[in-house]
Order: structure tokens, then C-alpha cells, then sequence
């Protein structure tokens, strides 16, 4: 399998954004030229003067008009200066150009920008710009951290030199004086706009300019540099920053408009234009990108809260662990660490995480180049120190982060390599596969006391997706790879295989739970058997996959976890549990005597409590699916839904158990519920129109790609009736129509569970003939299928 990184020494994509970068500064270059001859003309002081003839468009960049040769004279008294991208030489096809027009007062000034304006305008290029005198401009500086930002890399490109001069060298020893004041200011700004725009490593349709770790952080951290409080961004930071600013300017040109944003439609086509061969390798370009630029943000600014606090402690060296100091709030090695311990990097990695603090980016990297690493199979001390690690919960996650930023990660752990920065094109997840996993373990460090193997559960955590770099089904591949590091850790045989357990049936609760019947005995003995897997390990590994499941959800996203799921997760473990200690399995809830009690109610009845819905109605066909179509005009999502019997219901009416929630806002009003109840089993409510004129009031964006529905007969998922599985978009009514699909097909729902994962449904319904059987003709089930796709469309 190709690995996520594109190979280094790749010529494609060298020569594409070496051509990128050879555009820019050609066009810096024609720019500059047109801007300088267009302040030549504006500042000769014949009164009357018209303005300059137009020329022929640049092939350069776009037309500017005025004389087009170049020249470094201009009247005196007065300079133009380029601020922002241009004032880089970045400035990207679609970027604005950001003049600031310096003078010394001439009366005539309004006239003379006029004079350059206006041609800038007429070219159709975009233009901010300003006309300050340098007093002016230092005073605007003072009050607005953004003009500041701008004037800090202010770019003389004609005119008077000392107007720039004396410009810069008053903003900056503005900048540095009051650097105690601004640049908190600035970290405020900064955490708003991540607030805002997000993780750029992270994101499916990222910002490369403002979200977190994009260009607009490199900018940022350039001008906390030239405050003297930090250093400038190294090499890796710029050659980062590069990367993105390319990726920027192919979009611009694939677009043919100022946009940053890169949707989804644009990537393969900007994929192409920086020579990388598909959208996968630009978003993990992308995401190794911002997560530098990240990393090296992060201890810049934990230097600036350090270096603007208002009072500060001595610095003192406290040891923190074996061969760990903390100094300055950060963790350094102590002075008598013994690199040639292979036991070191994870043990000094540990000791931070478990203190809350940072490491230090010296000790990083002195640990990557001098110490030694463990091998196969890692000693007992090594491995203890990756599970305290893991342990630490959310404090391991930055720690993580700088070990990998240092490559020691993938020398730890090889196979980490297939899945760093890999993205997951699924809008449920919300990190790459590898921060994924190390969130997963972070969380499931809160679970530990929950289990008997705590180190199981955090490493099977950090493994359970490595799979994803594997063809095939990631579970199978991941088992594989699972037992093979296990070993590689010094895990002995028995640990190994409940660790290839744990890693091929990670989704088992969860997907068990949300789509097969609790009720159904083979449910339960699907459970069973999976953690059979290593004999007398039975109820560990059950309770590892429970833990595990939690901790996975919660790291995917809430689309992917909540309430509800975890309520079936955990009866569904709990019922697994009993058996597996020789019980048989618990009943099947009953309903309490004031549901029972709605079974006697004249016509129909409704009781809602919190998200479970309770309905009786006379018995007919169909009656299940028809409720559930109630539900969906009052904007309830359906989440499971049984048909109750009970002894002590008549032979005439019907008691449906649902759980729902509101799409929205706050539940309905039981009594609109059970009016628009009594009008559907009248055949006053046409639930049908109205379910579709909601389905098209939902607006789809252009280009949204939704795949075909998929309809599966489950083999073997139940002794007692057919288990249908459909997978679809998620819209209004979804299970109003396959009921009806079902219906029409002669078949009764006696079971339905429905699972929401963002956009996608995953429907399971259990269903039975007339006579109350299963089905098993193959035409029958053949017919069941397509009738079913029919009604998804």
C-alpha cells in the first residue's frame, strides 16, 4: 500500500510549485514596476494633469495602467509601500493588494492618490489602501494591532527611502516598547480566530490562511519575533509555511477568485497543480504542514505568557521523574540522564504528561538525535513508561504531539508511519487517523479504573485504528498488526492475543448495539462468541470493548456518539456479562402500569418521558412505520423502535416503544402528537405529502456528492425473523418510507433500530411474514431489496 507522505526526492511536485513560486515573484517583480511608474506620474505637479494612458495587460499579473517602466524616482517628500502579502512578495493571483501612499504633508496629497488609485482599480485588481503621514501611520499603528501587524513588514517599493525607514523604525520600537501589552492582545486575537476557523491540520474543507496553524500564524509569529521575545520560525516552520502558500495560490488560479477556503470539489484540482497525485496526499500535505506550524506556535506563545506575566517566579529545576527535570515550565533531562537507556525517551515523555507540562524543544530534540530507543521486545520499563504516558490522559496529547513533531514516534512504533496525518474523508471524524488514536487513549485514560488490564485498554486504544493504513477491512488489518506490536512491547502471548481481540472487534458493541435487536438471543450470542476469542479472558475482553467504545465515540465526534449509544452499549455489555457469567440473559424491558394503562385507552394514546415514546393504537398493519412517520412531521428523529407485547394489553390494540429525540429545539406537545395520531389512523393525515414537501425544503449545496442507498440481508443476525439493513442519506421520514417499502411487500417491522451517523443513516429492521416467520425464499428477499432501493430513489 502507498504510504500517506508523498516520497522525498519527488520531482513532480518540486517543479510544480517551483513554477508557483516563479510566478509570484515574476509578478512581485511586474508589480512593483507599475506601482513605482504610477507614483512617478501621480507625484509630477502639473496642475490639470490627466491621467496616464492605459497598457497592454501583463502576462505577468494583472494590468495595471500607467507607464510601464520601471524606475526608482519619485517626487520628493513622498513613498509608496506595500504591507500584507504583497509587502512579503506572497501575493497570490486572487490575494488583495495592500498599499499604504507615505507623504510629508503636501497639500495635494488627495489628488496625487487619486492618481494611483483609480488605474489600480480600473485593472480590476483588489486594493486596500491607506494615505498617512508617518506620524499618522505610527499613531494608527498604537491603536490597532492589525494595522501594526500590517506596517510591522511594511515593503518600500518606490519613492522616498527614508519615509519607509523612518516608518519602520518607528513602528517597531513601538512594538518592542509596549510588547509586554500588545502581544497578549495578540494571543487573544489569535485564540478568537482559532475559535473560529478551527484546526487547519484537521479540518475537511480547511482556511489555509486563518485557521489554526495556517499562513496567517506564520505571519503572527514573524511579528512576535521582531519584538526580540521569541525567535524568528525556523526552517521547517517557513518550509511549511511555503507548502501552504503554494497550495494557496494553485487554488486561487484553479478557482479564478480570492478564496481560501479549499472545499472538497477544488482539492483534486489543486491536488494536481502542486504535482501531488490525488486530494488524500494534499490533505495530509496540508495537515503535516499546519501541525508543525502548530507545534512551533504553541511554545512560542507559552514563551510570550512567560516572558510578558507580571510577575514571575525564580526559575528553579524540580525533578519530575527519573532523568526528567522541570525548568521554567517545561521539562528538561536532568543533568545525570542516562542516554544510552533505551528506557529514557518514553520514561522522560511519561514524567511530562503525567506533571501537565510541556517538553521542552531542546530536550526533543537532543532526545531524538543522542538517545537510544528501545527494540524488540521492548523491556518491562519501557513499556510501563508508553502505558504512564498514555495514562496521563489529555496532558499525553501535546506531549505526543512533540515526540512526533521529532520523528521518534515512527521509530517507537514503525507502523505509526501508515498512519500519520492520513485524513479520514468521513465528516463524522474529526482528526486524522493518528490523532485519533492518541485522543482515543487520552480518553480512555479516564476509563481505566473501569477495567482489570488498564494497560491493555490504553494500548489497544492507541491501536485499535491502525489498521487504516492496511488495504482492506481496518479491524482485520489492525488485529494483525496489533498482535505483531504487542509482541514488539514485550506483551506476553496471552496479553497479545487479547490485544488482537480488542482490535478486531472494537466496533462490535457499538455496531451491535445501534442495529441489531438487545432482545433477540443470537445478539447476545454474537457477543459472546467474539470474546471467546482467548479462552478464560472472556470477561476482560468485554470489558475492554466496552471501555474501548466510549473512549472511540468520544473521540470520533459527537455525530458518531452520545447518550443514547452509550445507553445501548452498556445494556448490551451488561447483558453479555450475564451470560457470560452463567446467567441467562435479562428480560426484555416491560412496559411500566401507567404505559400498560395506554393500552386501554379509547383510540389512540401518546406518553412522552424525556426521549422514549410510548403510543397505542388499534392494531393494523403497518402500524409501527405509520407512527414513525407521526413522528417525523413533529421533527422527532427516530433512534429505536419495538412493538411491546404484553399479557396485559386487549387483543385489539398495539403498544409501540420509541426512542426519539427532537431534530431541534424542545419535544412536541404530546397532545399535537396524539391529534395527529388519531387523524392517521383515521386516514385524515396524508403523513406521505407532507414528509415529502419537507424533504424538499432541505437545501443541498452544489456539488454535495451523496452515494447510492445499499439494502443487505443480514444472515444469521436472528433465529425469529428477517434482518433487513439499509444504509442511506438521512432525510425526513427515511423510516416512514422503508416501512412502507416493507409493507407493500406483505411484511410486519417487529423491531427497528436506527443509527444517525452526520449525515448517514444505518436502519435496521427486523421483520416477519404474515404467519410471523422469517423469510427465506431467495426471491422473496430478492423482491424485499429492490422494493425497498425503489422507495430510497
Amino acid at each position: 500500500m502507498t504510504l500517506v507522505h508523498p516520497p522525498t526526492g519527488d520531482t513532480a511536485p518540486e517543479a510544480a510549485r517551483a513554477a508557483l513560486a516563479a510566478a509570484r515573484a515574476a509578478r512581485a517583480g511586474d508589480l512593483d514596476r507599475r506601482l513605482a511608474a504610477l507614483l512617478a506620474a501621480a507625484g509630477d505637479d502639473v496642475p490639470g494633469r490627466s491621467a496616464p494612458p492605459a497598457t497592454p495587460p501583463s502576462a505577468a499579473g494583472p494590468s495595471i495602467t500607467g507607464p510601464s517602466t520601471a524606475g526608482d524616482a519619485g517626487p520628493s517628500g513622498l513613498a509608496l509601500a506595500a504591507v500584507g502579502s504583497h509587502g512579503r512578495r506572497e501575493l497570490t493571483p486572487g490575494g488583495d493588494l495592500d498599499l499604504v501612499l507615505l507623504h510629508r504633508g503636501r497639500p495635494d496629497i488627495a489628488e496625487i492618490a487619486d492618481r494611483i488609485w483609480y488605474p489600480i482599480w480600473d485593472s480590476g485588481q483588489r486594493l486596500d489602501h491607506s494615505v498617512r503621514t508617518v506620524a499618522e501611520a505610527r499613531t494608527v499603528a498604537r491603536t490597532d494591532l492589525k494595522a501594526a501587524l500590517g506596517l510591522l513588514s511594511a515593503r518600500r517599493i518606490a519613492g522616498d527611502h527614508t519615509l519607509v525607514d523612518e516608518l519602520r523604525a518607528a513602528v517597531l520600537a513601538d512594538w518592542r516598547a509596549d510588547a509586554r501589552v500588545r502581544l497578549p492582545e495578540l494571543a487573544a486575537l489569535c485564540r478568537e480566530r482559532w475559535e473560529r476557523q478551527g484546526e487547519l491540520a484537521f479540518l475537511l474543507e480547511p482556511d489555509l490562511k486563518e485557521a489554526r496553524g495556517g499562513l496567517r500564524d506564520v505571519h503572527v509569529m514573524r511579528a512576535v519575533a521582531a519584538s526580540w521575545i521569541a525567535s524568528a520560525p525556523d526552517g521547517r516552520v517557513m518550509a511549511a509555511h511555503d507548502l501552504l502558500l503554494d497550495i494557496r495560490h494553485a487554488l486561487h488560479e484553479s478557482t479564478g477568485r480570492s478564496t481560501d477556503r479549499l472545499v472538497l470539489q477544488e482539492q483534486e484540482a489543486v491536488a494536481r497543480a502542486i504535482g501531488l497525485p490525488d486530494a488524500n496526499m494534499l490533505l495530509s500535505a496540508i495537515a503535516e504542514a499546519a501541525r508543525t506550524i502548530t507545534y512551533a506556535a504553541d511554545h512560542l506563545w507559552r514563551r510570550v505568557a512567560r516572558s510578558t506575566a507580571t510577575s514571575r517566579a525564580p526559575v528553579e529545576r524540580r525533578p519530575v521523574g527519573d532523568g526528567a527535570v522541570e525548568h521554567d515550565g517545561e521539562v528538561v533531562l536532568a543533568r545525570n540522564a542516562d542516554l544510552s537507556d533505551p528506557a529514557l525517551v518514553p520514561r522522560v515523555a511519561a514524567a511530562a504528561a503525567q506533571a501537565g507540562l510541556p517538553l521542552a524543544p531542546a530536550t526533543v530534540a537532543r532526545l531524538a538525535g543522542d538517545a537510544t530507543l528501545p527494540t524488540a521486545p521492548w523491556p518491562p520499563q519501557a513499556r510501563d513508561a508508553l502505558v504512564s504516558l498514555l495514562g496521563a490522559g489529555p496532558a499525553a496529547i501535546g506531549v505526543w504531539e512533540a515526540l512526533d513533531q521529532a520523528g521518534l514516534i515512527v521509530r517507537l512504533l514503525p507502523d505509526w508511519e501508515r498512519v500519520r496525518n492520513r485524513p479520514q474523508r468521513n465528516p463524522v471524524h474529526r482528526f486524522t487517523v493518528d490523532r485519533h488514536l492518541v485522543e482515543t487513549a487520552a480518553g480512555a485514560a479516564a476509563l481505566t479504573r473501569e477495567v482489570a488490564r488498564p494497560d491493555l485498554l490504553l494500548i489497544g486504544a492507541l491501536l485499535h485504528d491502525i489498521g487504516k493504513g492496511w488495504p482492506g477491512d481496518h479491524s482485520t488489518s489492525g488485529a494483525v498488526v496489533a498482535h505483531d506490536l504487542g509482541a514488539a512491547l514485550g506483551f506476553p502471548d496471552g496479553d497479545v492475543q487479547v490485544l488482537e481481540t480488542v482490535v478486531r472487534h472494537h466496533l462490535l458493541l457499538p455496531e451491535t448495539a445501534t442495529r441489531r435487536d438487545l432482545d433477540d438471543p443470537v445478539t447476545i450470542d454474537t457477543v459472546t462468541a467474539a470474546v471467546s476469542a482467548v479462552p478464560g479472558r472472556e470477561r476482560e475482553i468485554l470489558e475492554l470493548l466496552a471501555a474501548l467504545a466510549v473512549a472511540d465515540g468520544n473521540a470520533t465526534g459527537p455525530a458518531a456518539w452520545g447518550a443514547w449509544k452509550a445507553r445501548l452499549v452498556a445494556e448490551l455489555a451488561r447483558r453479555a456479562a450475564a451470560v457470560l457469567s452463567g446467567g441467562t440473559p435479562p428480560p426484555p424491558p416491560v412496559l411500566g402500569p401507567d404505559r400498560l394503562a395506554l393500552a386501554r385507552h379509547d383510540g389512540a394514546a401518546v406518553r412522552v418521558t424525556g426521549s422514549r415514546i410510548t403510543v397505542a393504537a388499534p392494531d393494523r398493519p403497518g402500524l409501527l412505520w405509520r407512527a414513525a412517520g407521526v413522528l417525523a412531521l413533529h421533527r422527532l428523529a427516530v433512534r429505536t423502535a419495538h412493538t411491546v407485547s404484553s399479557p396485559a394489553t386487549d387483543t385489539g390494540t398495539a403498544v409501540l416503544d420509541f426512542t426519539a429525540v427532537p431534530e431541534y429545539g424542545a419535544p412536541p406537545d404530546p397532545a399535537a402528537l396524539e391529534a395527529d395520531l388519531r387523524r392517521m389512523l383515521a386516514d385524515r393525515l396524508d403523513v406521505a405529502d407532507r414528509l415529502d414537501r419537507r424533504a424538499r425544503s432541505v437545501r443541498i449545496r452544489p456539488g454535495a456528492a451523496v452515494p447510492p442507498p445499499r439494502v443487505m440481508i443480514v444472515d444469521d443476525a436472528s433465529d425469529t425473523a428477517t434482518v433487513v439493513e439499509v444504509r442511506a442519506h438521512d432525510r425526513p421520514g427515511l423510516l416512514w418510507r422503508i416501512g412502507q417499502a416493507l409493507g407493500d411487500c406483505g411484511l410486519h417491522i417487529r423491531a427497528a433500530q436506527v443509527d444517525t451517523l452526520g449525515a448517514e443513516a444505518v436502519d435496521v429492521f427486523y421483520v416477519v411474514d404474515g404467519d410471523g416467520a422469517p423469510i427465506t425464499d431467495p426471491a422473496a428477499l430478492a423482491a424485499v431489496r429492490a422494493r425497498v432501493l425503489d422507495a430510497l430513489g
